[in-house]
């Protein structure tokens, strides 16, 4: 099967951790190296952000990177990559005019419209993923959100073009289907996670107190990372590792960071918490090791990999119950879930866990089967191309012989 992953600001080849660099852009890379394993000719298209970026890399994982002239050749916001869409899918339509692609799977809204786009005119099927709903982020996030004031509408007018929604968890659905996308159209498919990277064995970063607590992902003030060191203050003798955001060397410049380290000092607690930055794909999974538990606190997340990658590594995680990590994290089973926004009842519930070792290593043994049943990235893919075959007529693709 030919499958275009559209991915206009997360590419796969980026860094992790900085902005608007995060979950996305690990699920496009899994998807497709997960696609292309299985036999499956995958091209990801996104944003050309850098004037000396190759027209195409061919990654080892066996799918290829195409970047798209649309706009300035540099990183912007992805807050600010709204009006360049048109020219985005306008060179996508030529694109696919030249080599149709049997699928094209947007990943984000403004992927989205972009595939919408080209694909009403060369008549390529299109399946979506949001990865995040506007309406969702502006009920948390209210006057703080910066998404183009059109999110909302544009957001309905591709679930209501596109030829299948791939959600990625339960609560995306209803969302969905308040929006009026009716829930035959709907395909719930989790993200997934790297097994041959993520495992209970291998190197583990020292600890420099008797406990440690991680929590990962990119330093925005919805990723709760304060809901955190606000409960490691009632937790005693428990350190606290952030990773995420710039190099470390960069720290000091990043906002989030500086808002985070002033708290750290107001509570009494900058000895205990540690702010790593930019943590490697390859030294991720020995930081997750290091830690008794992993603590997942956003005020809301539409799916959330971290967790998958701790409870791969056998560490248990402590998370909000919002989103879709009520969906991941089976509560007193592989993990524990918490009222998001509650410092006193996560550390609360910090304090009876850390206290309970036999406990920790029966949810992160739960959570590690878990993980390897259920979240392989060859299940997801799978799991993806029956998505596909609702999207795609039978006997319009030559998908069927890599079946």
């Amino acid at each position: 099967m030919r499958i275009s992953m559209v991915s206009e600001h997360a590419s796969p080849l980026a860094a992790l951790g900085e902005a608007d660099a995060g979950g996305q852009n690990v699920h496009v890379a899994g998807l497709s190296a997960a696609l292309a394993r299985s036999g499956h000719d995958v091209t990801v298209y996104t944003r050309r952000d850098h004037p000396d970026a190759p027209a195409t890399v061919e990654t080892p994982a066996g799918y290829r990177v195409v970047h798209v002239p649309a706009g300035p050749e540099r990183r912007l916001p992805k807050d600010e990559l709204l009006p360049h869409m048109g020219e985005f899918g306008s060179w996508l339509r030529d694109r696919w005019t030249e080599e149709p692609p049997d699928v094209a799977h947007a990943h984000f809204w403004m992927s989205g419209v972009a595939t919408v786009l080209a694909a009403r005119e060369v008549a390529v099927p299109t399946v979506q993923t949001f990865h995040a709903l506007g309406v969702v982020k502006r009920r948390h996030q209210g006057d703080a959100d910066t998404s183009p004031p059109d999110r909302m509408r544009l957001e309905r007018m591709v679930g209501k073009q596109v030829d299948r929604i791939v959600a990625t968890c339960s609560d995306e659905v209803f969302e969905l289907a308040r929006q009026g996308v009716p829930r035959q159209r709907i395909s719930v498919v989790p993200c997934g996670v790297d097994l041959d990277r993520f495992g209970a064995g291998g190197p583990v970063v020292p600890r420099t107190a008797p406990k440690r607590l991680v929590s990962v992902g990119r330093l925005v003030p919805r990723k709760g990372f304060d809901v955190a060191i606000a409960a490691l203050s009632r937790v005693p003798e428990t350190e606290l590792v952030i990773a995420g955001g710039p190099a470390s060397g960069a720290l000091s410049q990043d906002p989030e960071a500086r808002r985070l380290r002033r708290l750290s000092e107001r509570l009494g607690v900058a000895d205990r918490v540690r702010l790593a930055g930019q943590v490697s794909r390859a030294d991720m999974p020995g930081l997750l090791r290091s830690a008794n538990a992993v603590l997942c606190t956003p005020w809301y997340e539409p799916f959330g990999i971290v967790p998958l990658e701790a409870m791969a590594c056998g560490v248990p995680v402590v998370a909000a119950a919002v989103g879709g990590l009520t969906d991941t994290v089976v509560d007193g089973i592989t993990g524990r879930l918490v009222p998001p926004r509650d410092p006193a009842r996560l550390a609360a519930r910090l304090r009876a866990l850390l206290a309970e070792p036999t406990e920790l290593e029966a949810l992160g043994t739960a959570g590690r089967e878990r993980v390897r049943a259920r979240y392989s990235w060859d299940r997801i893919a799978a799991e993806t191309v029956r998505a596909y075959e609702k999207a795609v007529p039978v006997g319009e693709s030559g998908w069927a012989a890599v079946r």
